[in-house]
């Protein structure tokens, strides 16, 4: 569920057309489009493709698109992280405009000719997006995975980078020895039936990198929503398919969104609302998948009771309020507003949501943290995304708040690499540095100002 302030209009992904895949047809729209981002140039420093694009065509022999050899576009779609802030917050073009621009779903579409033909996105080894199969795997070779994956693992690393095309400073998400599914079943919190939210339901849907990675993130928001009288089941009908959306792989993405949807509709149907736990997962369930299968009606009915976790927090303050306890976050948080969150053009709910903890300094960053998802730590971009990151990475460094946050799992580690880079050229960089060195997801705090950790 969105709030309506204006969101450009979206069509559905024509993947299942022939015509989608005709590499004439895509070239010609891909010179049509780059020929009106090159005399716009809004986007000159939202993310690294533009600046390429702008440099091919700036360096053509007349300095126009028509001398841009149709190859040299592959630089431009491989630096597409599909943030969609250029869609949602940028570009003047975007439909009912008459020029219809669309530039992260035509990136998809390129990416999607490149998959059909046996073509990856990166040069990454395609299991970085197995995100399932991996988590699984974790539950038996965890320590020894973590152990392999740390970035000062000076033995490993140099060889993943060489065999899995990660680059070796990337810092990597860790596993955690029991998933959420498994932790949510053991001593759940009690529901407070006190509260003034009390009669709500929810299906939290945990996520790969919540379920696997850091189930802290599901704890945390398990306690406020019942510490707030909410109902929460945990449920886990697979990833999301955003790592395959990336890739290209329309058709797993479809796949995904059909099986969510016939696990979570169920629970739509029993009075829940469904809640994500990170933003490109809540951005899928509420406005990719029903673009990919359209024509589906329980990926529509989905996507009209799905809930970012920060904005469901901030619905049960409007509608219902909140239950009483919270208190000051000493020292103050640096929120980052993860890409994927303002993409889904709800308004910027995470920093709502922390204005609700009392006499706390929250200062606020609306720029990409350059990750880009699964590309981010791969050995060809890693070096882009800690240079598109620089400037939330200094600004964070520079505000020395105690908690820094992001609604994105990834950004928020990506983040604290690039403050730690700071940080060692700062006399006092040391001192400026988060508490533990850590950033958190928003519930996190919000759990720990209601003293629910």
């Amino acid at each position: 569920m969105t709030d309506d302030i204006g969101a450009p209009t979206r069509h559905p992904v024509a993947w299942q057309d022939d015509e989608f895949y005709d590499k004439q047809k895509l070239d010609a729209e891909m010179r049509r489009v780059f020929d009106i981002c090159h005399g716009c140039r809004r986007c000159f420093n939202l993310c690294d493709s533009f600046p390429r694009l702008f440099d091919l065509v700036d360096e053509a022999e007349d300095m126009e698109i028509e001398g841009v050899a149709s190859a040299d576009f592959k630089s431009v779609v491989d630096a597409c992280t599909l943030c969609d802030l250029c869609f949602m917050s940028m570009c003047p073009y975007t439909p009912p405009h008459e020029w219809q621009i669309d530039f992260p779903h035509l990136m998809l579409r390129y990416r999607a000719v490149e998959h059909r033909d046996g073509i990856s996105a990166t040069s990454a080894s395609p299991r970085l997006a197995e995100t399932d199969a991996n988590g699984r795997l974790a539950r038996f070779l965890g320590p020894v995975m973590n152990w392999a994956s740390d970035a000062d693992n000076g033995l490993t690393r140099p060889v993943l980078e060489k065999v899995a095309g990660v680059h070796r400073d990337a810092v990597l998400p860790k596993f955690a020895g029991k998933s959420l599914v498994r932790r949510a079943k053991v001593a759940p919190p009690a529901v407070n039936s006190e509260a003034p939210a009390h009669g709500r339901k929810v299906a939290l849907f945990a996520t790969c990198f919540s379920n696997y990675n850091n189930p802290a993130i599901g704890e945390a928001a398990l306690r406020v929503l019942a510490h707030n009288g909410v109902e929460a089941e945990v449920v886990y009908p697979g990833c999301c398919g955003m790592p395959q959306l990336e890739q290209g792989d329309i058709a797993r993405v479809a796949d995904s969104a059909r099986n969510a949807a016939s696990v979570l509709v169920p629970y739509i149907e029993r009075g829940y609302d469904i809640v994500a736990l990170v933003p490109s997962c809540a951005l899928m369930l509420k406005m990719e998948w029903p673009l990919i299968v359209p024509d589906d009606a329980a990926v529509r009915t989905l996507a009209d009771h799905s809930f970012d976790i920060p904005e469901y927090i901030v619905d049960i303050a409007r509608k219902d309020g909140l239950a009483d306890g919270l208190e000051p976050l000493e020292g103050g948080v640096t929120l980052h507003l993860a890409c994927h969150a303002r993409a889904q053009n709800m308004g910027r709910k995470a920093a709502d949501m922390l204005a609700l903890v009392p006499d706390t300094t929250v200062d606020v960053i609306e720029r990409c943290s350059g990750h880009g998802g699964s590309i981010g730590v791969t050995k060809d971009f890693h070096d882009v995304a800690v240079k598109v990151g620089r400037p939330v990475a200094r600004q964070s460094l520079q505000k020395a708040n105690k908690f820094v946050s992001s609604e994105c799992p990834l950004a928020a580690v990506h983040i604290v690499e690039g403050m730690s880079r700071f940080a060692e050229k700062e006399e006092d960089g040391a001192s400026m540095m988060p508490a533990d060195g850590m950033a958190f997801h928003p519930i996190e705090l919000f759990a720990r100002a209601y003293g629910l950790n």
